[in-house]
């Protein structure tokens, strides 16, 4: 074990205890509590089958966890026991992975634009693994970390359906001049860095953006730089309702490595898995604390229920779940509890007053909402942990973190502990395989009441 991660960490679910029963024992508490803060429930072994999957799709990419996507306690401790690296955009991040033990050589520096005072804690604190695209950003390095590492950050113009939002990185006219800018200072390069987000990760796209990896390593080779690392990036499904699935999207990238950049090649291969780890294993529930009918004849109201909510998230909650009519979208969530026999009503969904992400949905159909009712969103992992400042003042939701006895006996495994017990030989198959069960994670939006659940 490395010692970042136990039992102390997380709650210990014996087997038929599932994050839904875990969910409504803290539901339960909290009514009869006057303070009903919104909280999560992480289920951490979601994450451990999520790093088991992902090596045995990908067993030559080496995972890099972006901390901006999630950077909970619980999620750093688990991924730093499993091995993962960790891509830090600034010295909070940094400072945060560094805390729990992470050496400074797990972590890659991966934002193309950083103050010179944080690469300066970075050349302090041991963290060399650095991303660059631009002139400004070698002059910095230059000047405040000769040791650095660094990561040509690489966009292809030639790839449609790239991100759109895909604003870092430079093209591939610009790569021999930042090349040859780079020997000049001094700046040790060591290899090409693209993010091309969820759509850029389908077959084609991914081909072409790692083709033209291939050919700035070979100008990299040419001026004389040891290449021997490839950043992919992320933008890998956290669930599986995606226009394409992770297995798809790992079938293409492996086809697209072995290409490029056969095993045997001499190139390392990470990846930054975000979304991926995380969005299915946090489930979210917050109270109303405020309700207002708005009537039909008031101007611009096609009447409607507004209902106020305790902090709220960054994004977003995403649209609830509701009890599900007899057929259902592709790709939607099912619910696990009856439909209410009361009239449901348009919704729209409020966060404290002021505040910044104020409007979190409109044009939900919902059941009427009262003040000490829970909504439970699913899937709410991703981009949703937030300081305390970006919530207008109000308090981070707690996470209460979970784990069953069976992913802790396979991350044991893994990290080479023998079982104790011939139970435990039993119960747990080969460490790099899926196939073993998880305690259902709750993934539908019911209503809980102080008298039970809608």
């Amino acid at each position: 074990m490395n010692g970042y991660l136990n039992e102390s960490n997380f709650l210990m679910v014996e087997e038929g205890f599932t994050t839904r029963d875990l969910l409504e024992n803290l539901l339960g508490e909290l009514c009869q509590e006057s303070d009903q803060q919104a909280f999560f429930v992480a289920d951490l072994g979601d994450i451990v089958k999520k790093h088991l999957c992902f090596l045995k799709a990908l067993p030559r990419v080496k995972p890099y966890f972006p901390v901006k996507c999630n950077g909970s306690e619980g999620v750093i401790r688990l991924l730093a026991e499993l091995g993962a690296g960790f891509a830090c955009a600034n010295k909070a991040e940094i400072t945060r992975v560094q805390g729990i033990g992470v050496p400074g050589d797990k972590i890659f520096y991966s934002s193309p634009c950083k103050q010179v005072a944080h690469i300066r804690y970075a050349a302090n604190h041991g963290v060399r693994l650095m991303a660059f695209d631009n002139e400004v950003e070698l002059s910095k390095v230059a000047r405040s970390h000769p040791r650095a590492r660094m990561l040509l950050g690489i966009t292809a113009e030639s790839i449609p359906s790239a991100h759109p939002s895909m604003t870092f990185g430079t093209t591939l006219k610009s790569c021999r001049h930042l090349l040859e800018t780079a020997k000049e200072q001094a700046v040790e390069v060591v290899g090409i860095s693209f993010h091309l987000g969820s759509r850029g990760l389908e077959p084609p796209a991914f081909a072409q953006a790692v083709a033209a990896a291939q050919l700035v390593f070979d100008m990299g080779s040419e001026l004389g730089y040891r290449m021997h690392l490839l950043d992919i990036g992320g933008g890998f499904p956290g669930t599986e309702d995606t226009r394409a699935s992770f297995a798809e999207m790992a079938a293409g990238i492996n086809s697209a490595l072995d290409l490029y950049f056969p095993e045997g090649c001499g190139v390392d291969i990470v990846a930054r898995p975000g979304r991926y780890y995380v969005t299915s294993a946090f489930t979210l529930a917050v109270s109303i604390t405020a309700s207002e009918e708005v009537p039909t004849e008031q101007p611009g109201s096609d009447g409607r229920w507004d209902s106020r909510m305790d902090p709220p998230v960054c994004p977003s909650p995403p649209e609830p779940s509701p009890c599900s009519p007899a057929e259902e979208e592709p790709g939607s969530k099912k619910s696990l509890v009856p439909c209410p026999e009361d009239p449901w009503h348009s919704s729209s969904l409020r966060g404290p007053p002021g505040h910044a992400e104020d409007r979190i949905a409109d044009g939900l159909e919902l059941p009427q909402l009262h003040v000490g009712d829970w909504l439970v969103f699913g899937n709410m992992g991703a981009y949703t942990i937030t300081s305390p400042s970006l919530l207008g003042g109000c308090p981070q939701p707690q996470v209460t973190y979970a784990m069953s006895r069976m992913a802790w006996k396979a991350v044991q495994l893994f990290l080479g502990k023998p079982p104790q017990t011939e139970d435990d030989r039993e119960s747990l198959c080969t460490p790099v395989s899926c196939g073993w069960e998880m305690a259902e994670s709750l993934c539908v939006t019911p209503v809980f009441t102080p008298a039970g659940i809608i």
